[in-house]
């Protein structure tokens, strides 16, 4: 009962209700962030737990599209439980990719759960010049990097985001992409063609590109025990909605081609009786049809406008 009264709490605090400086009083002041230009690093923060048929296809992006104009690290946080992803980053650890380094971080699973907590570790010990917290169904297409090196030369900004991202409808357990993703691990590579574009007005959970020397201060939601504490179940991604808060932004939009996302409706880190699972899948696709007619409509280009949610 009383981590739901907290969550409440948090969940309105972030919508403006309390000062962000009660929680985080040493966010570096613009002045106090180096605007690095020239060849940059970045850090990409993954969280996997049965999902090794998404992120097969994230890892495979970089193999496909390696950055030239600044370095990568791949950061996966993940169980040594979940046997297909540990088998998967076995394989991609054999590839060698130029630009890019593979860090592969296991966790408890109980840690791994809470998102936050891996986020923050990650923040608070980065050497990147920009850190983007994203999820494993996040793939970093042709020119998605390179363009975004050349849109952080020598900006300051605590947090930016893709203007633009490309995503599927809600894909079912058997959509040919899903079930190609399960197979022996291999570098896959996406028919973009059922992807259409959306304009996220935030910088949501998987959107979130944070100026490193804000990360190494402030961490993930440090201060925040709640969203420090690990779980026995994968707990809902409150944190991001706290981390803008904190952050004092909801993120200035740059103009980033190559942001393609894998939308499905099975959670596969959730687990449960077969009735909780369907009813959580009942409510993925209500409020995803929600959240798209809230927002906006589909235009006959393939356009979604408006508004996103965490």
């Amino acid at each position: 009962m009383l981590d739901k009264l907290k969550l409440a709490f948090f969940r309105l605090a972030a919508k403006g209700w309390i000062p962000a400086r009660w929680f985080e009083p040493d966010l570096p002041p613009v002045a106090g962030r180096q605007a690095k230009t020239g060849h940059l690093s970045l850090e990409v923060v993954s969280h996997c737990w049965n999902y090794s048929h998404l992120l097969v296809y994230q890892l495979s992006s970089l193999v496909l599209f390696p950055p030239k104009k600044l370095d990568v690290t791949m950061t996966v946080f993940y169980s040594e439980e979940d046997t297909d992803t540990v088998r998967l980053l076995g394989f991609f650890a054999t590839r060698s990719v130029p630009g890019v380094t593979w860090s592969w971080q296991p966790l408890p699973k109980q840690q791994l759960f809470r998102r936050g907590i891996g986020r923050n570790q990650a923040a608070l010990q980065t050497k990147a010049d920009w850190v983007w917290f994203t999820d494993c169904d996040l793939m970093f297409r042709d020119g998605c990097l390179d363009t975004l090196a050349e849109r952080l030369q020598g900006r300051t900004d605590a947090l930016v985001f893709p203007r633009e991202e490309r995503t599927t409808d809600l894909l079912a357990e058997d959509n040919p992409m899903l079930r190609a993703g399960a197979g022996e691990p291999g570098v896959l590579d996406i028919d973009t063609t059922s992807f259409i574009s959306r304009h996220p007005s935030k910088a949501t959970g998987p959107l979130q590109i944070a100026h490193g020397d804000v990360c190494r201060v402030t961490g993930y939601c440090r201060n925040i025990g709640l969203y420090q504490q690990p779980t026995e179940r994968f707990a809902k991604c409150h944190e991001d909605r706290a981390f803008r808060w904190l952050l004092r932004s909801q993120g200035e939009p740059v103009d980033v081609p190559g942001v393609y996302r894998i939308r499905h409706i099975v959670k596969g880190r959730y687990s449960g009786s077969d009735a909780r699972s369907r009813f959580r899948t009942w409510l993925r696709v209500w409020q995803s049809w929600w959240r798209d007619w809230r927002g906006g409509h589909v235009s006959g280009k393939g356009t979604l406008k408006g508004k996103d949610c965490d």
